[in-house]
């Protein structure tokens, strides 16, 4: 069996169409299917049902596809344990977030220092970061939600305050603070219902014993203050780093106790970190302790 065989059939079964795995894979179509036979000769049963030109993942051909995938995810983190060790590269990061807003800034800064270094960035929600971490897809996430399952490891990166953003010429933009329920009393801007920091403000509401009416909800945190500046509404919105001037909105500091946000990097205790991701998870822990 050989490793160009496993990586030809992982396509193959993720497709289940010879014709578009050939051209991904950029090999003559009766290559592929000759590869493809002499792989299922030398496990002994066929992996694939054939039926009028179509092809289909058998049950066989599933659970062989676990094995193969885990191997070839165990063979692409032992390349790069050897290249840390070997002082070769300095490898990549792979990381998931479910929003990007505040990594910008520590991303940019270690690629201006590190441009040796490549980043793959995915984003996806909470529910779907531990199987990211867990396959191998990703060596970091972050996220304002920890992962509330064994076998990851955490940082704290960032705490946050929440504040109440209103338009400058709002009549609460000139008070020295505001409570959740004064702020629940105007039109409110919040996120869609299933996004990560929806699900936290929506818990600080119900602690206040509020519910604010929400007249717009947008999927990520730029268009919150692009909407209050125009006036639409109020929102909550955290602070980012050394920016607290705004045009055209102000951050009235919100009383309620506790109305903060923390961020972790999370990592997977099973799977190998390799020297780049672990020289960034520190870089973002110093840059955010600034």
């Amino acid at each position: 069996m050989e490793l160009l065989q496993l990586q030809y059939f992982r396509t193959v079964a993720r497709l289940e169409h010879m014709t578009k795995a050939s051209q991904e894979l950029r090999i003559a179509q009766p290559a592929l299917s000759k590869t493809i036979s002499r792989l299922e000769e030398d496990i002994g049963v066929p992996l694939f049902d054939r039926q009028a030109g179509r092809i289909r993942l058998n049950s066989y051909g599933k659970a062989f596809l676990t094995k193969a995938e885990e191997a070839l995810r165990l063979l692409e983190e032992g390349k790069r344990e050897v290249a840390d060790l070997a002082g070769l590269e300095r490898g990549s990061i792979r990381l998931v977030t479910a929003t990007l807003e505040r990594m910008t800034g520590p991303i940019t800064e270690f690629i201006s220092a590190h441009p040796e270094v490549n980043f793959q960035i995915s984003q996806a929600p909470i529910e779907q970061m531990s199987e990211f971490l867990t396959s191998g897809e990703a060596d970091l996430g972050f996220t304002p939600l920890p992962l509330d399952q064994a076998g990851y490891a955490y940082k704290a990166v960032l705490s946050e305050e929440l504040y109440l953003a209103v338009p400058s010429a709002h009549p609460l933009a000139g008070r020295r603070q505001v409570t959740l329920k004064e702020a629940a009393e105007e039109p409110f801007i919040g996120y869609r219902e299933d996004f990560v920091f929806q699900q936290i403000n929506d818990g600080f509401f119900e602690q206040a014993g509020a519910a604010p009416r929400y007249i717009c909800r947008v999927d990520e945190p730029p268009a919150i203050l692009s909407l209050v500046r125009a006036g639409v509404g109020v929102a909550l919105s955290g602070c980012k780093k050394g920016d607290k001037e705004i045009p055209g909105v102000t951050l009235v500091p919100v009383s309620d106790q506790a109305c903060r946000r923390q961020y972790y990097l999370v990592w997977s205790e099973q799977r190998y970190l390799s020297a780049a991701a672990c020289e960034f998870r520190d870089h973002v822990a110093a840059y955010f302790a600034e």
